[in-house]
């Protein structure tokens, strides 16, 4: 895993870009979109597992695409029922998005594929003895998805150290 520290104006820069992106073609928009016209459709899948301990919580997902169509980007967003800390070290391709919320991009996904491997070590502003992880999908590339099952996952995770897969 690759952890890079982002300065503070860059995570700006990146949020507000995907913020930009969002406005023309939100997850909801761009399946309606893509539905009407015909557009791209794929069926974007993440699998992982999260853990918690003293304050830390470590996200692993494998971002999967069943197709029809091949995506060349889609971006994945993991949601905290806890505050950050103020200051992390988050993995390359991913910014901070709110308070409780970071957003990385998948890379490439090709048709029957999985796209680049994304693990956090996220810092909690204060420990607590448990932490609802929910991942879905902020942005998918354009293409419809009618099978949002496999993408959209609530997870509890206890403060044990222990691993809950999803």
């Amino acid at each position: 895993m690759e952890v890079v520290a982002v300065r503070r104006g860059a995570v700006r820069s990146v949020v507000v870009a995907g913020l930009l992106v969002l406005g023309v073609s939100g997850v909801s928009g761009t399946e309606a979109g893509a539905a009407a016209r015909g557009g791209p459709e794929a069926d974007v899948a993440y699998h992982g597992r999260v853990s918690l301990s003293q304050g830390r919580l470590r996200v692993w997902v494998v971002p999967q695409n069943e197709g029809p169509a091949a995506l060349p980007n889609a971006t994945l967003r993991v949601r905290l029922s806890a505050d950050l800390a103020d200051r992390q070290e988050l993995a390359q391709g991913c910014a901070r998005a709110g308070l409780r919320e970071v957003v990385c991009e998948t890379g490439a996904l090709p048709l029957h594929g999985r796209g680049r491997h994304v693990g956090l070590l996220l810092e909690l502003k204060e420990p607590v003895p448990e932490v609802v992880v929910r991942i879905d999908t902020w942005w998918n590339g354009g293409a419809s998805d009618r099978d949002l099952s496999n993408n959209q996952h609530a997870v509890l995770a206890l403060d044990t150290g222990d691993s809950y897969a999803f």
